[in-house]
């Protein structure tokens, strides 16, 4: 294959004046391309493609296909008849009335070329490229940020399932590889035991029963793996993905208890970032929010928010379920900083807000980031029963603090927290607290009242921010942010942001820089158009709930 340049600029004269007349005021996609332009450009996407070899399909006309395929919820095959049959597609396309446009499967090897080149991120940049020169998105004033699970293509297992599961993709990849072999390491029952699926099989409802089953399987599983690292088996058998997924899943799963195969228990498996949940969608991990439990990604969504322009997302970032969003907001920034487009106001929820966060938006990239600050969580002091670090008299130049009763500090050292980061331990001697007659208001602790304390720039942060959210102006600032909900509804209910299409971390991120592409075209042709967003849904119950 090979990249031959294709002019999008000129749409075919019979195509513009067919398409007029069939649609005098116009529709979407009319609309996305007579104020956008042709968006793309076949040399956006060169790199794909190789030099030589029979020519390609226009990946500028892909690009803008697969935009308009997820802009109307559409499969391949629906995708490719629209653009042999539908004029306002031919319209934007500029493709001739005749022509008979390409066969369906084009459009996924076109989606694997940008999964390969991780050039999904081109797609979305392009529309909002095309919005900006369009002077529908600009830098500055403010964004809102927010995010929502995404479930994973494979479906989820419990432990049991799992483990079962994933045994069974083994031996299906190694009866494939080497069938010969595999019979004479087999013992007869694994025929009955892992043929048919673990769904297919009615698992004994006792828990003991349970942990034999599991047992068994972890023996069944190793037994499999001492086979094909032994010196009889084909080496090939070592570089499967099926077999090297089972070997990973069994370290996280079993181990040797007395030389026997064990289930672990809960408490010994390894964290959800590492833990793996699917034998057919390895980088699918389980994340949890509140009551919320899933396996699969999170993708988070910037927009802008001005009631002069069209809400258009900014940015999308996905990654693994348990990733907590505090560590994506600094990439967040990055990325918006090299697209020029940086907020001077930056509204996210209390999962991204933290003092440091809100340090380092001020000093790399002048922006305020207002979100409400976690209180305290020791015992007493989020209450108000014990004195919390606001009531101590902090001196930074002097490393002293004193306390309510007046007593200064014996103990100022750096440390590190168990986050690793940086933190000022301070601690008042036992002899000052025992006689003082506010102990019982400031601690219980038998060796004097210890601080842990950030470095001051964030301290003295973290401080006004909290005076600062309890204040009307910081709560009428800070509900902007609301809106954003808005947008992941858009996003889930009109383009299946929800459930990803295709298996993997890296497809799925392709699948949201297109969702957001087609999100940003439905919004800016509802601005051109002047519909209003809509309102906020309102139960018929709780619409006549007293105000009183």
């Amino acid at each position: 294959m090979s990249l031959r340049e294709v002019d999008l600029g000129e749409i075919p004269e019979e195509t513009a004046r067919l398409a007029r007349a069939v649609f005098p005021k116009g529709c979407l996609v009319m609309r996305m391309r007579d104020v956008l332009g042709p968006v793309f450009s076949d040399t956006d996407f060169e790199e794909l493609f190789p030099a030589g070899g029979r020519p390609v399909v226009s990946p500028a006309r892909l690009a803008l296909v697969s935009v308009l395929q997820f802009a109307e919820g559409l499969t391949d095959r629906q995708a490719a008849h629209a653009v042999r049959s539908r004029l306002d597609w031919k319209y934007a396309l500029s493709l001739e009335l005749a022509d008979t446009g390409f066969d369906f499967s084009v459009l996924s090897e076109f989606r694997a070329r940008l999964v390969g080149g991780e050039a999904g991120q081109k797609v979305f940049d392009a529309v909002l490229g095309a919005a900006g020169e369009a002077g529908l998105i600009k830098a500055g004033k403010r964004q809102r940020t927010d995010a929502t699970h995404v479930l994973a293509a494979a479906r989820d297992l419990n432990r049991l399932e799992f483990v079962a599961e994933t045994l069974r993709a083994a031996l299906n990849q190694v009866a494939e590889e080497a069938g010969d072999w595999l019979v004479t390491v087999s013992p007869p029952e694994w025929f009955d035991r892992y043929s048919a699926r673990p769904e297919d099989s009615r698992f004994a409802s006792r828990w003991a029963a349970r942990v034999g089953h599991a047992d068994q399987c972890g023996t069944g599983g190793m037994t499999l793996l001492k086979a094909v690292w032994s010196a009889a088996s084909p080496p090939s058998l070592r570089n499967l993905s099926a077999v090297e997924f089972l070997r990973q899943t069994w370290v996280q799963q079993f181990h040797h208890v007395e030389g026997t195969v064990r289930w672990r228990e809960t408490k010994d498996l390894p964290y959800g970032l590492i833990r793996l949940r699917a034998p057919y969608e390895p980088e699918s991990r389980t994340g949890s929010k509140r009551d919320l439990g899933w396996s699969g990604y999170k993708v988070h969504l910037s927009e802008t928010c001005e009631p002069d322009a069209p809400h258009l997302i900014t940015h999308i970032h996905t990654t693994p379920a348990p990733v907590n969003d505090v560590l994506v907001l600094e990439d967040i920034h990055t990325a918006l900083a090299e697209r020029g487009l940086l907020p001077n106001e930056h509204l996210a929820d209390a999962g991204y807000i933290d003092a440091e966060q809100i340090h380092h938006a001020r000093r790399d990239h002048g922006i305020e980031l207002v979100g409400p600050v976690k209180s305290t969580t020791v015992k007493g002091q989020a209450t108000g029963d014990i004195f919390d670090n606001t009531r101590f008299t902090i001196d930074w130049d002097q490393r002293q603090a004193v306390c309510p009763g007046g007593q200064t500090n014996v103990v100022w050292r750096e440390a590190q927290s168990q986050f690793d980061a940086l933190v000022t331990r301070v601690r008042c001697a036992a002899r000052h607290c025992d006689p003082c007659e506010l102990r019982t208001s400031c601690t219980s602790s038998r060796t004097g009242r210890n601080l842990t304390l950030r470095p001051k720039t964030e301290h003295d942060i973290l401080q006004q921010a909290r005076i600062e959210q309890d204040t009307d102006h910081w709560r009428r600032r800070y509900g902007h942010r609301a809106g954003v909900e808005g947008t992941i509804s858009q996003g889930v209910q009109a383009f299946g942001l929800r459930r990803s299409r295709y298996r993997g971390l890296s497809k799925t991120r392709l699948q949201h820089h297109v969702t957001g592409a087609a999100v940003n075209l439905a919004r800016i042709d509802a601005w051109l158009t002047g519909r209003p967003l809509a309102r906020t849904r309102v139960s018929p119950f709780a619409a006549i709930r007293p105000t009183g």
